[in-house]
């Protein structure tokens, strides 16, 4: 005997699993369709006057959130990471774990997050205003492709532009933990420096950039797909920006795990050892 929703007679557990379901395939076959609609414009290069402005909102504008973010993330890994190394006495350690821990994992995956709250709602609401006031009818009706003239700059810009501004974010998180570990806990700056070198290898770092370019592409994919595809009027505006932002995040997180075990891998293929899951 199925169970019937108090609050819905008549409505049961399965029909709504059976929904939620249909929703789920609907919504991944509609962006599958949309990525592969992007894929056959963007390898046209918009012009300069169209993809300029663009990667000046989408870089310049977001250097003040990414700058505030990466400091602050390196000054609360140095607060912290120093009491429990000082219980093991490794205190003049923290240098290493400060940085391994912003350029693997802490700094690309928080500005991306930044990036999807600040440029990806931006662009969902952008695109989905567009699409209500039929501009994006009017580009079809002149001939034009809605996706190679909106969605091609955007995706360039965040696909380019996040893994820099993902360097400046560890690059500042560096600064600020170096700041608090030697001037505000008086860790020595030698060995702040030096177990830093010896512990961040060129593999970490690039490891975070490419995340970074994954995180942007998934960015600028999920915001321009829930733009083109909002509902009517200003709340259909205000949801896709929200679920630009939601489902970036929900994507970056899964990204993160996807792309970390694939990491894992290929460094024990390169430089040696065992290849396993974990």
């Amino acid at each position: 005997m199925s169970a019937v929703l108090p609050e819905t007679p008549g409505v049961t557990i399965f029909h709504l699993v059976g929904r939620y379901t249909i929703d789920a395939v609907r919504a991944i076959g509609s962006l599958t369709l949309f990525c592969w609609r992007l894929a056959g414009q963007v390898w046209r290069i918009p012009r300069a006057k169209v993809l300029w402005p663009i990667m000046y909102d989408v870089g310049v504008q977001s250097l003040p959130v990414i700058l505030v973010t990466g400091l602050f993330i390196g000054m609360v890994l140095a607060v912290q990471s120093y009491d429990t190394l000082k219980v093991m006495h490794f205190e003049s350690r923290i240098g290493s774990v400060i940085n391994v821990t912003l350029v693997k994992e802490l700094g690309p995956v928080l500005a991306a997050t930044m990036l999807a709250g600040r440029v990806g709602s931006a662009i969902a609401a952008e695109i989905g205003t567009m699409r209500v006031t039929e501009q994006v009818d009017a580009l079809d009706a002149l001939g034009a492709d809605p996706v190679a003239y909106l969605v091609v700059p955007r995706f360039l810009a965040c696909f380019w532009l996040i893994p820099a501004l993902t360097i400046l974010a560890d690059a500042i998180g560096m600064f600020g933990g170096w700041f608090v570990s030697t001037c505000i806990l008086g860790v020595s700056s030698h060995f702040f420096w030096l177990y830093s070198d010896s512990f961040v290898t060129a593999y970490d770092v690039v490891s975070g950039v490419v995340k970074s370019l994954f995180f942007g592409a998934a960015i600028a994919v999920i915001a321009c797909h829930r733009g083109f595809h909002c509902g009517s009027g200003a709340e259909g505006v205000g949801r896709a920006a929200t679920e630009a932002f939601v489902y970036s995040f929900i994507a970056i997180l899964v990204l993160d795990f996807i792309l970390g075990i694939f990491m894992l891998q290929a460094y024990r293929w390169l430089f040696g050892g065992p290849i396993s899951l974990f």
